[in-house]
């Protein structure tokens, strides 16, 4: 492990899911992963630490063979972030995949040097109103996906979007929906990377249209149609991640009501 940088505070490990549940509620739509991550099957997999008694908390996924931190923070508490991060140097693995908002990945240095690293927005549905011209007559028929469609899905990633993170048990923890062409191809769809009934928050995730058939509207088909079923299934909360330098894919969320919560940095660290 790297040696950690002089902590300001003592690192606290959390394990009360009703205390953090509260702490990410007061700003559900920032934390929409944490909230999501305190259910099964994710919870099992999670450590949380703080440095502080109402500071900021992050989150440390170890599924995989790149575990992921997860540290997000308003501007006005980017200091206390960055406090956490430089005391939890002790606990992190030597490599990992990081979300962290401004100063995060500064703040990890000289003990952790940054590859991959990609500007990357966090963006809410805010206007519900905004699905309705995607949906209904005259929109792409979209139906829901299910295990069975497992194989489809993966070659359908593999066309146009290789490299995306998909852990099939997303397939049947959330709502997945697609597109099929006259032949009965997979051609588009979209899904969730996280959904919880019970903290009524939702991530989607892997919307992606085969390169063959961009340009029809299919993406914005399935995203309106998996945020119409998530709000029919309760979630009050509904967001997700986008690159920060992807216009076409930025305009498509603000034609279906999504707005920016906050920029952060999306790269792979390894301990130097």
């Amino acid at each position: 492990m790297p040696s950690a940088a002089s902590p300001s505070a003592p690192l606290t490990s959390l394990h009360d899911r009703t205390a953090l549940a509260d702490r990410f509620g007061r700003d559900p739509e920032l934390h929409l992963f944490e909230l999501g991550d305190l259910d099964e099957p994710f919870w099992s997999h999670t450590a949380w630490y703080t440095a502080s008694a109402d500071g900021p908390v992050a989150l440390l996924y170890a599924v995989g063979e790149v575990p992921t931190l997860l540290g997000l923070a308003r501007p006005e508490r980017a200091g206390e972030l960055a406090g956490l991060l430089r005391a939890m140097c002790q606990v992190l693995p030597r490599r990992l995949l990081a979300h962290l908002t401004a100063g995060g990945v500064d703040a990890l240095a000289p003990d952790y040097r940054a590859e991959h690293r990609t500007a990357m927005l966090r963006m809410a549905l805010t206007d519900r109103t905004a699905l309705a011209p995607h949906l209904g007559p005259g929109a792409a028929p979209v139906a829901p996906l299910g295990a069975a469609d497992l194989p489809d899905l993966l070659a359908l990633f593999a066309a146009g979007y290789p490299g995306n993170w998909f852990d099939e048990r997303m397939l049947t923890a959330g709502p997945y929906v697609g597109v099929r062409d006259d032949a009965g191809r997979l051609i588009a769809t979209a899904g969730v990377h996280v959904s919880s009934p019970e903290r009524r928050v939702a991530v989607i995730g892997n919307v992606t249209t085969h390169p063959e058939a961009r340009g029809r509207g299919l993406a914005a088909a399935c995203t309106a149609r998996l945020c119409e079923l998530l709000a029919e299934g309760g979630a009050d909360h509904i967001g997700l991640n986008v690159r920060a330098d992807h216009p076409t894919a930025l305009a498509l969320y603000h034609r279906l009501g999504f707005t920016t919560v906050t920029p952060y940095d999306e790269a792979v660290l390894t301990a130097t």
